[in-house]
């Protein structure tokens, strides 16, 4: 088996806790493993005055995959014009690694359908991907900005998509659904934006070469009503950034809390083994209220690195493992408190890693 190169960039407040978890169940497979590791985000200003030192850059650039765990910290929360910011970390590797498509999957486990605040008969048998845009729209587009003096005020924030942008990520969700349910629902607003009408006309044209993958078009605002009505009537939803963000996170209540739920950030660009290389990371938050008590959930970082072993390894069966283990942990009662029924005893970070491991065999 081949070395597997890991840059592990744990981050800020829980970041390093639940990366230290999903490396100990790589480890528990006995897989070859080269891991370096550097400060990112927060703790990385504090050190070096930069979100994303250049040791961390090179360290992400030469290595075949990257584990990343959180950024963010309150002292910056509490001041959104600071002119440097945890968040640049991760911006900067997603444009130095040309990651531009995220993929989030939104399973809901039979263990804890009562976890989440829908009706179990809703999200029972949930299996779906949202791939969200991740370098253009609203987020990238110029000109943005605040101008004049109160009371004049006015805000302009610029969303802008290239055909080549939105052909790449529409690729992507049709090869993804291939390989699944064979359906893709693109997610736009193309009544009322340009952009949205772009976003249409090249789904359409894609479609044509993939007969068997069922296509749909949805107005994001339907989108999202019908992920909390029919959840199970989605497999892929693709989407431009803004909309992705948000359906993203709506989408994660279906499985009752965001310590469940792993992502991958992908590009085009192969690794040394010819598989894609990514970053892989939980959608949760530092989370500085519960960081360095030991109770966080690591199973979104865990399953961030089952996708990390599938999509920039090839190494199918071992993501399976580690997926099944997750979910076997879930079936025989292992709850963090983020997951749990009140009253329903609670294990801490690294007791439900070891949960993990233990099934892994």
């Amino acid at each position: 088996m081949p070395t597997l190169r890991i840059a592990v960039l744990p981050g800020d407040g829980i970041g390093p806790e639940v990366c230290a978890e999903a490396v100990r169940v790589l480890q528990a497979l006995n897989l070859d493993l080269e891991l370096h590791t550097a400060d990112v985000g927060g703790c990385a200003i504090k050190a070096t005055g930069v979100a994303l030192p250049e040791t961390a850059l090179r360290m992400a650039l030469d290595a075949d995959a990257v584990l990343f765990g959180a950024v963010g910290t309150p002292e910056f929360d509490r001041d959104p014009h600071a002119p440097v910011r945890p968040e640049q970390a991760i911006l900067g590797l997603r444009k130095a690694l040309d990651l531009f498509a995220n993929l989030r999957p939104v399973k809901a486990y039979d263990a804890l359908l009562d976890a989440s605040p829908l009706k179990p008969e809703i999200v029972r048998g949930t299996d779906l991907i949202i791939l969200r845009e991740l370098t253009a729209g609203a987020y990238f587009g110029k000109p943005q900005g605040i101008s004049g003096e109160p009371p004049n005020r006015s805000a302009v924030d610029t969303t802008a998509y290239t055909e080549a942008e939105v052909r790449r990520l529409m690729i992507m969700a049709f090869e993804l659904a291939r390989g699944r349910k064979r359906k893709v629902t693109q997610a736009d607003k193309a009544n009322v934006m340009a952009t949205g009408r772009l976003w249409r006309a090249v789904a359409h044209e894609l479609r044509e070469e993939y007969p068997e993958v069922t296509y749909e078009d949805m107005y994001a605002d339907a989108c999202s009503m019908h992920l909390l009505r029919n959840p199970r009537s989605f497999d892929v939803i693709a989407t431009e950034n803004l909309f992705g963000d948000i359906l993203s996170d709506e989408a994660s209540m279906l499985s009752g809390s965001m310590g469940m739920l792993p992502s991958a950030s992908l590009g085009d660009t192969l690794n040394r083994h010819g598989y894609r290389r990514g970053l892989y990371e939980p959608i949760h938050g530092a989370a500085h209220d519960i960081a360095g008590q030991g109770i966080a959930n690591p199973l979104a970082m865990i399953l961030s690195a089952a996708m990390m072993l599938r999509w920039s390894f090839g190494l199918r069966e071992h993501a399976d493992r580690v997926e099944r283990a997750v979910e076997r942990a879930l079936a025989d009662g292992f709850r963090c408190r983020d997951i749990a029924a009140p009253g329903e005893r609670t294990v801490g970070t690294r007791e439900m890693a070891d949960a993990v491991i233990e099934r892994l065999h």
